[in-house]
């Protein structure tokens, strides 16, 4: 079958156009008798009238209205086979009118994932300075970005984890949720699965005591 003459790649509006011919012209072809409907008075137009087709696929009117007109967005494969077996469409008719259906979808926008940030030299140079304690630098997401020497032997663990990114960027929450080995590492450092899961380890504040009067 050869579709209707149109734009088929063009804006909804012309999608919208395709749709209302298509269907305008399909039950225009129509005869009551052809669906077994009574003809007891004579037709201004020929082929079946809105209400019609509408009982015929178990729609309102205002409904099969809306969907001639265009509106076809948002209906599902059922409401439109049965809109197909009314209108007697053949295999390539209906599979057209699915076509249009779903042409006329809006687009699922795509997530944007945030770009990972480079840690600059300096900072790295900062980290592995620290030789006296475990230090790291993590991001939002609670990667870890950058690490001393002897982070990574205190959660070797973890970064030896399979739950360890493909950038090798070991992750506090997933390697807590998902790792099994988790509890032993959390129970020997002396930590909580639920704190992790909230974003540990936390950052301790301290503060110097003012001195008093004298």
């Amino acid at each position: 079958m050869e579709p209707p003459p149109g734009n088929h790649t063009g804006s909804r509006t012309d999608n919208r156009a395709d749709i209302r011919d298509f269907l305008i012209s399909r039950r225009a072809r129509l005869t009551p008798e052809r669906v077994g409907l009574p003809t007891s008075r004579r037709r201004r137009v020929p082929g079946l009238r809105r209400e019609e087709v509408a009982a015929l696929a178990g729609v309102s009117t205002e409904w099969y209205t809306r969907l001639e007109k265009g509106h076809i967005s948002g209906v599902s494969e059922d409401v439109l086979e049965a809109v197909a077996q009314a209108l007697l469409l053949d295999e390539d008719e209906r599979t057209y009118l699915l076509e249009l259906a779903r042409a006329a979808r809006p687009a699922r926008r795509r997530s944007h994932r945030r770009k990972d940030v480079e840690i600059p030299s300096s900072v790295q140079w900062m980290v592995d300075s620290m030789t006296m304690a475990p230090a790291f630098v993590r991001n939002g997401r609670l990667d870890i970005v950058a690490s001393n020497a002897l982070c990574r032997a205190l959660y070797s663990p973890m970064f030896d984890s399979d739950t360890t990114g493909d950038r090798g960027c070991a992750n506090f929450p997933r390697y807590s949720f998902l790792d099994p080995g988790s509890p032993r590492l959390l129970r020997r450092l002396g930590g909580r699965r639920e704190g992790h899961g909230r974003g540990a380890p936390r950052r301790s504040r301290t503060r110097t005591p003012r001195p008093g009067p004298a």
